[in-house]
């Protein structure tokens, strides 16, 4: 053999050695060293609005690190979660789902309604209220100091409450101008935009909010065919809805005042930008307002369990370092009074340490009939 070919083999075999050992570094900085075979592999059928949270790297590291888990997620809608068989692709059960709506989670752990088509379901061993925002309103310090003239919102402690949610609700039904409470520069009536309740989640969630308080907190069938006459004028009146809360906050933020005076979203929305974006909230700080419905509602996203696995899984979200991540970067309080996070930890003002006016989620039936009527 010539000794060029000799040459030209040896240098060959060094580069396939460096590929191997390069994509060995590659995935031991992937993973951080840890042999996923040696993991339990643990399955969870999830819905959205957490997608960043359980896709961290030091969320991952820590579940695999600390306790021995590697957790697949597959991503289900929740209307589909109750309704068709919970199984993967290959046909193999989850040993837990984590969808995004509590009404969902409390429907699951029912006997599936045959008349709907709806599929067998796993018995839940387990489960938990895992990761909760609440409904806030975002608006704008100038559409803010009007409201406050107009004894619909009040400071306290540097936190903005509306405290006369009836008084606003009824402005939106009267179609009272902007301009009448001393706001000619916003043109048309009064309204809070909203995603779609008839197809987005946190916009029936705001609705289910707006029956509660409509009827004093005591949603019986008679108050709630009495006030879904009034819900359907303040749906009449919004106009156009986005369907995801992304596009409205975005639009929100992009198009200010004079567009979006006041929308709907969740309070975790805001943290979870001024962390991923400081120079877009180093912008609009100074002129962003956050208010504290009184009352408002919980968006809880639920874990449910189907096996031992499973609640190993569950366990996962008492750890402090995860529940810490949880709250300061992306915005999820990890508990429903009190809980595990510091408000002063996010670099957003205006944010209570403890939500205390609340109202209870709604049941299913509850909403199909809201949405129902919303939607004819």
């Amino acid at each position: 053999m010539k000794k060029k070919d000799v040459i030209i083999g040896i240098a060959i075999l060094l580069i396939l050695v460096a590929i191997i050992v390069g994509i060995k570094l590659w995935n031991d900085k992937k993973t951080g060293g840890i042999d996923l075979s040696k993991l339990t592999p643990v399955t969870v059928a999830v819905g959205g609005g957490k997608e960043d949270f359980l896709a961290d790297e030091d969320v991952v590291k820590i579940i695999q690190k600390n306790y021995n888990l590697n957790v697949i997620y597959d991503s289900w809608s929740n209307g589909k979660i109750i309704k068709n068989p919970l199984v993967r692709e290959d046909g193999s059960k989850y040993d837990a789902m984590f969808p995004s709506d509590q009404r969902f989670y409390d429907y699951y752990k029912l006997s599936p309604d045959a008349s709907k088509g709806e599929a067998a379901r796993s018995r839940v061993l387990d489960g938990s209220l895992t990761l909760n925002t609440p409904i806030v309103i975002y608006s704008w310090d100038t559409v803010v100091d009007a409201l406050i003239k107009e004894k619909i919102v009040t400071q306290k402690d540097g936190v903005y409450y509306i405290t006369d949610m009836n008084k606003l609700l009824s402005y939106i039904i009267e179609g009272k101008k902007w301009s009448e409470i001393g706001l000619p520069e916003i043109y048309g009536s009064i309204n809070v935009e909203a995603t779609d309740p008839v197809t987005s989640s946190p916009g029936a969630t705001y609705y289910g909010l707006l029956l509660s308080i409509l009827c004093e907190g005591n949603v019986t069938e008679e108050k709630l065919e009495a006030n879904l006459p009034k819900l359907k004028e303040i749906y009449e009146k919004s106009g156009h809805m986005n369907n995801t809360p992304a596009d409205n906050f975005e639009m929100y933020l992009r198009t200010g005042m004079g567009s979006l005076p006041m929308i709907v979203d969740y309070e975790k929305s805001i943290i979870e930008f001024a962390n991923s974006n400081p120079d877009g909230w180093a912008a609009v700080k100074d002129k962003f307002r956050i208010l504290y419905p009184t009352p408002t509602i919980w968006n809880s996203h639920c874990i449910a369990t189907f096996d031992e696995k499973g609640n190993e899984y569950l366990k996962v979200f008492n750890d402090r370092d995860i529940q810490q991540i949880a709250w300061s970067k992306y915005g999820f309080r990890t508990g429903i009074t009190g809980g595990s996070y510091d408000v002063s930890q996010v670099n957003v003002s205006g944010i209570p340490q403890q939500i205390t006016s609340t109202v209870s989620s709604l049941k299913m039936n509850i909403y199909e009939r809201l949405i129902e009527h919303l939607g004819q």
